[in-house]
């Protein structure tokens, strides 16, 4: 199995054409993500490492799964094997311009849903507004599309774009990784900080 196929076997798992999420695969993403760090480390660190330094895009951009990996490894296996870290974010621009660029190019419809929801995902992360925004309309025009057996999914996935767009919105970046970027806070994100889920 090559290494692009590798990644999206691990990350979607069973996840259907029609929409359907592997529901294990819905655990790793949305519930116990943590104790999936030491395995992500320990299969894809190196290759994280690689695709960090740029040694793997020319090749892997050159199809709609191969930039899904990449993004995959640069946005999600970043924030697993650097949790808590200011590496997790490092790869975030260059992951929101993989996307910006597939976009322009319709990339994101040659991939199943679950795909595609990962694919916007660094929109997602972005502390910039106009990228939040464009993350909402690819994700509301998902929820749109899927088959309405599998619809709740994504329309969780269009709520959790909302919520990010909010937060950005108000203060322009995502609070709870201040610490981890030696930002100081300001007393409205200290007070905004006490509230359950402003962490995600």
């Amino acid at each position: 199995m090559s290494e692009i196929e590798s990644v999206l076997d691990f990350w979607f798992g069973a996840c259907g054409a029609d929409g359907a999420l592997d529901p294990a695969k819905k655990r790793m993403w949305f519930g116990d993500g943590h104790k999936y760090d030491a395995e992500i480390r320990r299969q894809f660190g190196a290759l994280r490492e690689r695709a960090a330094r740029g040694e793997v895009e020319h090749a892997w951009t050159a199809t709609p799964r191969g930039r899904l990996a990449l993004i995959v490894v640069l946005d999600q296996f970043s924030r697993h094997i650097h949790r808590g870290t200011a590496a997790a974010y490092e790869q975030d621009a260059e992951a929101q311009q993989l996307v910006v660029n597939g976009l322009g190019q319709h990339v994101d419809h040659e991939l199943i849903p679950a795909q595609r929801a990962f694919f916007y995902m660094p929109l997602e992360h972005a502390e910039d507004l106009e990228l939040q925004r464009l993350g909402v309309r690819c994700f509301d025009g998902l929820a749109r599309a899927v088959a309405p057996d599998w619809r709740k999914d994504y329309e969780s996935f269009l709520d959790y774009a909302r919520r990010h767009e909010g937060i950005i919105e108000r203060f322009g970046r995502f609070p709870h990784r201040n610490a981890a970027l030696c930002r100081a806070p300001t007393p409205e994100e200290i007070e905004f900080l006490e509230q359950p889920g402003s962490s995600f």
